[in-house]
Order: C-alpha cells, then structure tokens, then sequence
C-alpha cells in the first residue's frame, strides 16, 4: 500500500494499532479492510470488522477520518425537534456556537419505548463520525449502556440526564418537586396528586423523589394511586396527551385530589386541558417553565433551559480541546414561578366570573 497512507493510519489514532493487535494481523492489513485497496481473505475480514466494532469504530467514519482529522461540527442529539423544552436548550447552544469555529447538525433520535433500541440508535450515530463532539438532550439509557459508549472515544455531554462518565448539565429535580408540592401542602391541600413519568427516566424518577420526601415531610400519606402517568410512553410519557389521560384519570380518581404536582409543563398543558374539558379544577403546577406557559397562567418550576444549553456547549469545546479534564456535572437550581393555575377553586371561580363580567359589559 503508499507508504503515505499508511503512515497517515498509523498516526490517526492509536486505536487504530489497537485494531490490529487485538485481530492479530498488521496495520496494513486493517487499512486494506477499511479502504478496500487490496484483497483480504473472507476470515480475517470478518475479524477486523468485529474487533473494529467492538471498539466503536465504523468503516465509514474510518474512511472520512482519514480525509479531515476533524469535522468541525457539533452534533446535538435530540428525541422529539418539536418539543418546546428542547428548542430552548437549543437556543443556548445556537447562540454560544455562533462565535466558535463549529458548524450546529440537529439529529433526531427516534424515542424508543426500548433504551436497547434507543442505545443501537446512538451508536449507529456516533459510529459514523458525523462530529468533534455530540451534546445528548433529554436521552435516558442505563446506566450499562452509557458505560458503554466509552469505547467510540469521542467528547459527550449530556443535559437532563446523569452518569458519571460524563460532562453533565442538569437541574435539581428533587429540589424543584419538593419546593412544588411543599408549596400546594402550605396552601391547605392534604390530598396532592403527581402526574410523572415513565421510570427509566431520571428526571421523573428524582421527580418522585422530591414529591414523596414532601408529602412525608408534612407528615401525609403517600398514595401510590395518586402518583399517574397517563398511558402514553412516547418522550418517556413527557407530552400533553399522557398529562391528559393522567389528569382524566385523577379527576376520576375516588379519593378525589385536591390539588396536583406535574413533572413537566409538557404534561401540565395536557392536564389543563383535560380540566377545561370535564369542568373540574385543580390546582396545578409544573416543572419547566417553558414559553407557553406564561401566557397560560401555568405556575411551574423554572429551569434555566438557555442557561443549561450554553454551559453545555461550553463544556464540550473544553472537552474538545482538553480531553484528559476532570467530568464535571452543573446542576442548577430550579426557581417557583407562582401564575393562576395555583389559585384556589373559589379564587378561581370568582376570578373567572370577573373576567366573564367584563368581557359582557
């Protein structure tokens, strides 16, 4: 083969000689797989191919290394491009990246109710080398799985999500749901319901944390009835259809809540809705603080989405440029924005009546 070529593959990576160590045969050997220069035997290919893939390398991505030792391109990693929580995290990372040397690709993870599917389809991605550094939004997989990822070798960061493994950017989840159902307790309600989410995913999980340590606190039961998520598990059940079914299945519940906990505002405009349908209110409140939800009268707890998405970005251009730097988690703390879904059923009503009142006179 050019000794040029060869030279170039040794001193891609040292995993490249890796490869070719662990298959037991020559460097030249495994270029010729990869390049499709020269002849190999059907046996030896098939070997090189599987030490290359459990090593996290992939043909293609090794074919287009060799053209460009970098990409200069950030890849963000995302399950639903609609949803209004992640276009704010995006926001911040759109606007940090202008001032870099980065070009921005969105790529649409497809949410699996599996995190085995949902893990093969980040490998897949990650295997064909489409970035420097990959920012993962809001995607759940065991703890086995990000274990795993290691082997691609290459700079990840992970929002809304936790391992330790890598750069993290999250907020404190039980804090927010503790702070949330406290607030409902000291207005009176004895009965606080919670529309969460799936249980593979952290964000939900510390989310019930936060809203059992509340109620216990206070010295109430915990209802494991009253804790619903609704029978949609598309987004780990973090959309406004699951908060509809949810709510419908409170409002219907026999121990009759007085007031709700939602895990996210997604969620929370689902319930909202159902409410408004039935004619039975409670008083709400979510987690996120998304745009929407000012103009709806939705109390939340706020995360600082921008925030989170520009810290991100920056831990990954540091990640990028200093790989051996120590993993580092940013979690934020969740602030109480008070709005009118929080307001008592009389408040309510009266409120309502005003405003019809004025909109006649």
């Amino acid at each position: 083969m050019d000794r040029t070529l060869l030279l170039r593959v040794f001193t891609l990576s040292i995993n490249i000689y890796d490869i070719a160590n662990k298959a037991g045969v020559s460097i030249a050997t495994v270029s010729r797989v990869f390049n499709n220069t020269a002849k190999v035997s059907p046996k030896t290919r098939q070997r090189i191919l599987e030490v290359a893939e459990s090593m996290g390398y992939h043909p293609s991505a090794f074919a287009q290394s060799l053209a460009r030792r970098n990409t200069n391109t950030i890849v963000i990693l995302v399950p639903v491009l609609s949803n209004y929580y992640f276009m704010e995290i995006l926001a911040g990372i759109q606007d940090k990246i202008s001032s870099c040397k980065y070009d921005l690709t969105i790529y649409n993870i497809k949410a699996f109710e599996s995190t085995e599917t949902l893990h093969h389809e980040i490998e897949h991605v990650l295997k064909k080398g489409l970035g420097d550094g990959y920012v993962l939004v809001s995607i759940h997989l065991k703890e086995m799985e990000w274990e795993s990822l290691q082997r691609f070798n290459v700079p990840l960061v992970l929002v809304d999500e936790f391992s330790p493994y890598y750069d993290s950017v999250s907020v404190d989840s039980v804090k927010g749901a503790y702070t949330a159902t406290k607030y409902l307790i000291d207005q009176g309600y004895r009965k606080v319901a919670m529309i969460s989410a799936v249980e593979t995913s952290k964000p939900a999980r510390d989310r019930e944390l936060g809203y059992k340590a509340a109620l216990r606190d206070a010295g109430l039961p915990i209802d494991p009835s009253l804790m619903v998520t609704g029978d949609d598990t598309y987004r780990d059940g973090f959309t406004s259809q699951a908060g509809y079914a949810a709510m419908i299945q409170l409002i219907q519940h026999p121990s009759s809540p007085e007031a709700c906990f939602c895990a996210s505002d997604i969620q929370a405009l689902g319930a909202l809705k159902a409410m408004n349908d039935t004619g039975v209110y409670l008083p709400i409140i979510g987690f996120d603080d998304i745009q929407l939800s000012t103009y709806l009268g939705l109390s939340t707890m706020r995360q600082p989405m921008y925030d989170m998405g520009a810290m991100a970005l920056d831990k990954l251009l540091q990640r990028i440029e200093v790989p051996e730097t120590t993993v580092s988690h940013t979690v934020f703390s969740p602030e109480l924005i008070i709005r009118s879904s929080t307001e008592s059923p009389t408040e309510a009503l009266k409120n309502l009546s005003l405003k019809k009142k004025a909109h006649y006179s």
